[in-house]
């Protein structure tokens, strides 16, 4: 399906994510579906719980014991395929990386969209992160219902909020 479309399948999807239990603490997860030589997530994580194979075309390797969920990673990520996610109580609290301007604010409610750019729900802004060592990709925190943790990856860019 992702040739075609471009769109990864639930399958795949599902396939990258921990357990529901691992999920209970923040937890990034890196959705590099094809092979391409790169490795910032490696390089830029503290905690050596990302790593890229000796061939940087492989697909990096996540060791969900060391991963904090700090979001390094997140913002330093160039293709934008890294969020972090936590499960809690019934909701998913999710960290992205954002680029566009203006930046969503503090309890706004945005529509949250699937990896087709559909809109499946609404999402509350938590935090919104952007420092001088993020290079202008912003960290939005969010917080959505449990039952989309599969589909949800992003915000609706909306002009002139």
């Amino acid at each position: 399906m992702i040739e075609k479309t471009g769109v990864p399948s639930k399958d795949l999807i599902e396939s990258i994510f921990p357990d529901k239990v691992v999920l209970k603490k923040p937890k990034a997860i890196i959705e590099c579906y094809k092979e391409i030589p790169c490795n910032p997530c490696s390089t830029s994580c503290p905690f050596d719980a990302i790593h890229v194979p000796e061939d940087i075309n492989v697909r990096p390797e996540i060791d969900f014991d060391k991963c904090t969920g700090c979001g390094i990673c997140v913002y330093n990520c160039p293709g934008l395929a890294i969020t972090v996610m936590q499960l809690q109580n019934g909701k998913v609290s999710i960290k992205l990386p954002y680029e566009f301007t203006p930046l969503p604010t503090v309890g706004e409610m945005v529509n949250v969209m699937n990896r087709a750019g559909e809109v499946i729900t609404k999402g509350e802004i938590t935090k919104v992160q952007l420092t001088d060592k993020m290079n202008k990709t912003a960290l939005i925190h969010m917080v959505i219902d449990e039952i989309y943790l599969h589909e949800a990856i992003t915000i609706e860019v909306k002009h002139g909020r």
